[in-house]
């Protein structure tokens, strides 16, 4: 997904300048190579879908990102952001010139068909993605709940390609989750950014307070492939009361942003660990990035994915569009995210708990047959099932408690 700034309508590009005239010699060899398409091409085509595919082609060749956007994407965009859409729930990128998953959305046929992040497609069905623009791969993979297809991959780490059958459905995606890990620490997960993420993240916050104070905090943003532009400012808001968020640089005067917290902070002070991996882009960056160099928390994880880019919506007349990238985003240190991607403080691979096979001959007090009890409710009973199988947020844990240990000295 991207950092989306949404223009207004009525938004105009700016005017070009004395020292923009257009090139004559390409403008004369475009106009050749239009007319010997319409004279000798094995099939008739119409000027309109010729002109359509020179404007795409424009577009493309630009960066992995900007596109133009028919009638169907631009109101599937308008889907993606909002939070529902029919399809198997995944974020993908063009990586030089292979179609690459950013990462599979939370609980969606992507998810629990196996794809990981960092996967290449290599067929949709029975079409090869090579030279496959990134529009038209979404298009493919969307379509009617119910309806399969067949997806045909190979892992970032290399070995045999793997075909994936997956079954559409409804994407209704809950952007914010929330939980107690333990008594006094909360688990927050943010799997996009969509337009109510920020306000979502908040109430979340005032329920995970409902059982009393935190102690800490883990925000997981792994494998979060960014969102609205907007709701990552949100999101970091609610942890910090002033400075710098994030700062965006163009060519375009409303392309020069820059967005700080305000002094209305829901958790300013409770201990935070935020989670990211390769899968963690743009607006999640943003967040990583805004925490980190504001010191408010310490990153975990791995490097995330590099996506430092700023695309803006620009509606046309026709009820189509353009996704323009307009703009780079800037850590509040002055860090450009694009290509480079965020460095945790922390790293750790991510893995499985697993429990040693001997740990059955070990025997403690509580195993032993009439042990007397301690009046304590058991704390594994109050322990989230998330930290048997998951070892950066177990180890996220450890860190948290282990800040507490030192505040308290």
């Amino acid at each position: 997904m991207l950092a989306l700034v949404m223009a207004l309508p009525g938004q105009a590009m700016a005017q070009s300048t004395a020292d923009d005239n257009l090139p004559v010699a390409e403008i004369q060899a475009f106009s050749e190579v239009f007319e010997r398409i319409k004279r000798g091409y094995v099939e008739d085509v119409d000027d309109a879908t010729l002109l359509k595919n020179a404007m795409r082609g424009m577009l493309s060749e630009l960066d992995p990102h900007s596109a133009y956007l028919d009638r169907d994407a631009y109101e599937n965009l308008r889907e993606t952001t909002e939070g529902e859409f029919g399809g198997i729930g995944i974020e993908v990128g063009m990586e030089n010139g292979q179609l690459v998953v950013i990462t599979p959305i939370d609980d969606t046929p992507a998810e629990r068909a196996g794809l990981q992040a960092r996967d290449t497609i290599l067929r949709i069905d029975d079409t090869p993605t090579d030279r496959m623009n990134l529009q038209d791969a979404v298009d493919l993979m969307r379509g009617e709940p119910g309806t399969s297809i067949q997806i045909t991959v190979v892992s970032a780490g290399g070995g045999s390609p793997r075909t994936i059958s997956v079954t559409r459905e409804i994407i209704r995606t809950e952007s914010v989750k929330s939980e107690i890990l333990e008594p006094g620490y909360g688990y927050l997960r943010i799997s996009q950014f969509q337009s109510r993420t920020g306000s979502q993240v908040v109430d979340a916050l005032d329920e995970l307070r409902e059982d009393g104070p935190l102690s800490g905090l883990v925000l997981d943003l792994r494998n979060n492939p960014g969102g609205v532009l907007q709701a990552a400012v949100d999101a970091v808001d609610a942890f910090v009361s002033q400075g710098l968020i994030v700062y965006t640089e163009g060519r375009l005067p409303d392309s020069q942003m820059s967005f700080s917290a305000t002094p209305r902070t829901a958790e300013p002070n409770v201990p935070l660990v935020v989670l990211i991996n390769g899968g963690s882009a743009s607006a999640a960056e943003i967040v990583a990035g805004a925490l980190q160099d504001q010191r408010r928390a310490v990153i975990m994880g791995t490097e995330s994915f590099g996506k430092g880019s700023v695309q803006q919506i620009m509606p046309l007349g026709n009820g189509e569009g353009l996704k323009l990238t307009t703009a780079l985003y800037y850590t509040p240190n002055g860090r450009s995210i694009q290509a480079q991607g965020i460095e945790p403080d922390v790293e750790v691979v991510r893995g499985r708990l697993q429990v040693a096979e001997q740990s059955n001959l070990r025997v403690r007090e509580s195993d032993l047959s009439g042990h007397l009890g301690n009046n304590i409710e058991d704390a594994a009973d109050s322990r989230s099932e998330r930290l048997t199988d998951d070892y950066q947020l177990g180890e996220a844990l450890n860190l948290l408690k282990a800040l507490n240990v030192i505040g308290q000295r």
